[in-house]
Parts: structure tokens; sequence; C-alpha cells
């Protein structure tokens, strides 16, 4: 029997918090779509060029997934036992995976064949890699050797046998095909070079089991982590430490390089993703996930990052296009209400869009949180036997809607995505009602949650723009009405200070171009401060309000 997936409830920063370049590009990241597999994931690699499929070793098979369909393309299944750390060459058109045998297996993904065996170590190998060149393999194994293939005659190269425990972490030269890493449960991280088979150019401790290694495209740092530990090296001043970085605050599992090649992500089992900047090693994103993370892909240009996790879960999380983020939007078309007593209704509505239009729910950002585990079990519960009115009923009792707004918000989001919204929301008494219009004036003046509740606002007033209400139910429509008008007229507000900044500094560059200034001229930067300050004081109102 499937088991039901839960809904992630996100919560969004409070007004004030910093939110960086990074912070508004790693947040335009979908919802995850995921897929369950038998055992861990233990390893994902994606294809280099397009369609970047994703290869993703689990038990005793290797499946290859397409990103956009999220469906299987292939599978390989020629293994005994587990199968580990499966590579796409760079061509796309040949994968490789080693085994609990020892053996690395070869595998034409056109035609789902097996091309090639290497035998040779006598442990299971758990990393394995195709050179830069296309034409060699090496091999990282429990029998504590790396090991050098040759693709055509299907022999051994050169065998190191300098470690003295586990090699579970590899990686190769994207530059050059004789130089390739290999890291141990010894704690060394070596530097390898095919040209020269007596042994490893360089060698690190890094201090704990390490647990992936990466080569930067350069050729000159390389980066190992294990423990809780992240650690820079360089490789031109042979293997000096030039940073190490504690942001886990458990093991460290994988590593990747995004935005091509300007930051490094970490993944770990505490079940987050971080994302550091490689000038200063300084966390600017972090990404979150139900699980501890054992592995990552990222595509080449960010657009989708891949999380293989424990429990056997696969995230795919697309980044946001502009035509998504205007269908979380659609202008709906406006019906005028027939009798008099609704032309109020009619009224809120064109100020809804209003409102609306001043928000963009794409640099909304969305981190995930606990559910609260008195009341997950019950909505969820309700979810999933489609009984969306008493799901919704759930989340608008009192203590959910003060103290979790956020679950609230989560649920109706949901409802949303199901298009069950409307049948949510019909056949309400003025009781039930009363709390839905309640939580949606307490809450329509939050830019970080007005485009859900804009949704449902405008979803509730359809659903009763022909209906009668008693007095305090048409009250509380009013007090909602009276509060997007304020909204309306703070962003009105906002957009003219706007536009007087844009002026003054405009004029700024002019007189900047001009010269220096005169003796007893006034400074542009003095002559900003006091609109700048008309912007804060409209800022502490808007946010008061």
């Amino acid at each position: 029997m499937t088991s039901f997936k839960k809904i992630q409830i996100r919560s969004l920063p409070k007004i004030g918090q910093k939110v960086t370049a990074d912070t508004l590009y790693w947040r335009k990241l979908n919802f995850p779509v995921t897929v369950k597999e038998f055992g861990p994931i233990d390893y994902i690699d994606v294809m280099p060029i397009e369609p970047y499929f994703i290869a993703v070793s689990s038990a005793a098979k290797v499946q290859i997934y397409n990103p956009i369909t999220h469906q299987e393309h292939k599978h390989f299944t020629r293994f005994k036992e587990a199968a580990y750390g499966a590579s796409i060459r760079s061509d796309g058109k040949l994968v490789i995976a080693g085994c609990d045998e020892g053996h690395v297996k070869l595998f034409d993904i056109g035609s789902k064949s097996l091309l090639r065996i290497f035998k040779g170590h006598e442990g299971p190998v758990h990393r394995c890699k195709f050179t830069a060149d296309n034409i060699h393999v090496v091999s990282f194994s429990d029998d504590k050797s790396v090991a050098v293939w040759d693709l055509p005659s299907e022999t051994e190269i050169v065998k190191f046998s300098e470690h003295s425990d586990y090699v579970r972490a590899g990686c190769v030269s994207s530059i050059s095909s004789d130089l390739f890493l290999s890291g141990s449960f010894d704690h060394t991280v070596k530097l390898y070079d095919a040209r020269s088979p007596t042994g490893s150019t360089i060698s690190v401790d890094h201090g704990s089991p390490v647990e992936s290694v990466l080569m930067y495209p350069s050729n000159s740092i390389f980066v190992s982590v294990g423990g809780t530990e992240l650690r820079v090296w360089d490789m031109l001043a042979g293997g000096r430490l030039l940073a190490r970085v504690s942001q886990h605050h458990k093991t460290i599992t994988c590593l990747h390089l995004a935005s091509d090649g300007k930051r490094l992500v970490t993944g770990g089992l505490d079940r987050h993703a971080k994302i550091y900047d490689v000038q200063g090693y300084q966390v600017v994103h972090t990404l979150d996930f139900p699980s501890p993370v054992l592995s990552l892909g990222i595509t080449p240009d960010d657009f989708t990052v891949v999380a293989g996790m424990a429990n056997g879960l696969i995230s795919m999380q697309h980044r946001q296009t502009q035509a998504e983020a205007r269908a979380l939007n659609p202008k709906q078309s406006l019906k005028v209400p027939k009798k008099s007593q609704s032309a109020y209704l009619f009224q809120l509505n064109a100020d809804f869009r209003a409102v609306n239009a001043s928000f963009n729910p794409a640099t909304d950002v969305e981190v995930a949180t606990q559910m609260d585990s008195n009341y997950g079990s019950r909505y969820d519960m309700f979810l999933r036997k489609f009984q969306y009115s008493k799901a919704l009923d759930t989340v608008l009792s009192r203590y959910i809607r003060k103290k979790k707004p956020a679950i609230t918000i989560g649920v109706m989001h949901e409802l949303i995505r199901r298009n069950g919204l409307k049948s949510a929301l019909a056949g309400r008494d003025d009781s039930s009602l009363s709390n839905i219009l309640t939580f949606l004036a307490r809450n329509i003046n939050d830019p970080s949650q007005a485009s859900i509740i804009i949704q449902v606002a405008n979803a509730l007033l359809e659903v009763y723009e022909n209906s009668s209400f008693t007095p305090q139910t048409e009250k509380l429509f009013l007090q909602l009405q009276e509060r997007v008008n304020r909204e309306v007229e703070y962003v009105k507000h906002l957009m003219e200070i706007e536009g007087m900044l844009h002026i003054l500094l405009a004029s700024t560059a002019t007189q900047t171009r001009k010269g220096p200034l005169a003796i007893g001229q006034s400074s542009p930067r003095n002559a900003i401060l006091p609109s700048a300050a008309a912007a804060a004081n409209a800022t502490m109102i808007y946010n008061v309000g």
C-alpha cells in the first residue's frame, strides 16, 4: 500500500529579516516532486548535457529518471546485491556503477545492454567515475584501493593501494584525464596522477572519515567533507589548508558545485543542504528536506535540484519560470452580482485584485517547518479521504489559526493545488464563515502570505456573491474590505515614494557626471536623506498596518 505524503507546511521570514540576492535566487525553487524507492538513495548523478537525465543508485538497481516528466526513463538490474555510485558519461551514452560484488559494470543507456564488467577489486565498489577523455574509468573500493581501467580493452591500467581503510569517496578532474582524488575512512584525502604509478602526489588529513570529495574545474582547489566539517585545500600549494567550515550539526554526506562553480552545496544527515559562496565560504542559503540527505545532484543551469534521502525519497525541485509565477495568480473573469445586497462584495473583489497585482508570489521565501503533531494527522487524514471541507475546518480552529497560521495557509495552498478550494468553502453557515473571514482579515496585510490569502478571498467571493448574510457576517465582510482598502493606499503611497527616490537618484547621477561639488554646495547624499526618511516612515506604517 502506498503511503500518503503529508503536507509540508512552509513558513516565511518575518518582515525585516535580511533577504539577499542568493535568497531570492534559491527560493524560486518550486515545491518538490518526490519519488519513493525501496531503499536509501546511495548516489545521484546528473547528466551534464541536455536533457539532464538523472541516474539514481538505490538497492540492487540503477534507474535513469527524466527530470521533466519525473518518470523512469531506463533501469538497470544486472546486480546480485546493492548497486553503488552510478555515473553517466559526459556524452550521455554510457553509465557505470559499482556493486557489492567488487565489480564495475558498464551499460549502454540506449539499449540497456551490459557492455563491460571490470573485475579486480576484492571489496565493494562504492564510487566510480569516467575520466575527462571518456575512455577510462576510475573506481574506489572498500578493499582500500583505487584503480584505473581502460574501457576498450576492459583491463586494469594502474592500481593504488595507499589507504588503510575503506575508500568511499572519489572524483576526477574535469580537464585532465590523469588526475583524480580519493577520500577514505582513514581520514585522508589523496591526489593521484595516473602518469605516476608510484603513489599519490598529495595526501592531507581531513580529521574524520571522508564522505565526499570534489575538485574545482581549475584544478587548483579541492574540497573534502566528513564529520561536521567542510575543508578546502590548495592543490597548487601541496595541499595547504585554506578553510575549515562547520555549518552542519550532523555528518556531511555529499558535495556539489552550482551556479557555474560560484556556489558550493553540501548535504547532511541533519536534513539540510547548505549553499556557500566559494569566495568566503559563508552560507548564503539553506534548503530543508524531510529526511537525512545522502546525495545531491544539480543541473548545470541550476534549474533542477535533486536530493536523495535515507528513507528512499528522491526530491526534485525545479526553478520557477515566469509563466509559472503568472499561473499562480490567474486573472479570473469578473461576474457582476445581480442583487443589490452584494454590491459591496463586487467592490471588495475589485480591491482584492488591486492588491493581488502588487505582490509577486515568485519572491516568497519558502522554508519547511515541522508540523504540529496534535493536528497534522487530522487534516492530512481528511485530505487523504478528499474531505476538503473538514480539512479546512480543522485548521480554522481557534488555536491553529491564531498560534500557527502557517498551517492554515499550507492547507489552503494544498486545496488550491488540488482545485478543491471552492468545494471546501461552499455550504457554510455564518459561524464557519466568520472563522474564515476573521482569518483572512487578520492576515491580508502580511505581504508574505498575501498571494494565498487573496486567492482564497476571491474564491469565497465567487461562491457567496449572490447569497444573503446576517448583519454579523456582513460586518466581517466590511471589515475585510476596509483592510484591503488600507493596503491599497499603502501600496500607492510607497509607489509614490519610490518614484520620488528614482528622480532624486537620477539627479544625483547627473550631478556626479558634471564634476565635483563647489564649495558650499549641498551634497547629493544629504539631499536624499529627507526622502529616505519619508520612505522609512512609510514602510514602518505599512508594516504596522
